[in-house]
Parts: structure tokens; sequence; C-alpha cells
């Protein structure tokens, strides 16, 4: 396994007014953080709202964070 090392953010995930998930926001979020240097990011963990999201939110913020990333850090 390899040891992961330097800056390591636990993204927030981002919202609508109704609650709902900003996919749109959570993947401009995504690039930012990777072109200004993020080595490595955490989703739904209690930064990112996992106590408000459902499992099905769950795993597609998860999916669209992999996908985003798309192996330039790990998740």
């Amino acid at each position: 396994m390899e040891q992961l090392t330097g800056s390591i953010v636990a993204l927030v995930t981002p919202m609508h007014e109704d609650g709902s998930v900003d996919y749109d926001a959570l993947r401009k979020l995504i690039d930012w953080h990777i072109a200004e240097g993020t080595d490595c990011l955490g989703v739904v963990g209690t930064t990112g709202e996992s106590p408000t999201v459902d499992v099905e939110e769950h795993c597609e913020i998860i999916r669209v964070t992999v996908e985003q990333a798309a192996g330039r850090v790990p998740v």
C-alpha cells in the first residue's frame, strides 16, 4: 500500500438551498483543489456531511469524486 503524504483535504459536500448535493460545485471544488496542489481528497467524512446524506448520495459523492479526480490524486 502506498503511503499518503502531503496536503490531504477533507472536502465539504456542496449543497443546494434545498439540501440536495450540488454535484457541479463538487466537481469544480475537486478540480480547484488539484490545481492548487492538494495531494489527496477525503470525502463524505464528518466534514463532508456524511450524517446528512443518505446511502445512495454517499455512494454517488464517492463515485463523482473518483471520476472527477481521474487518477490525478488519491481519493
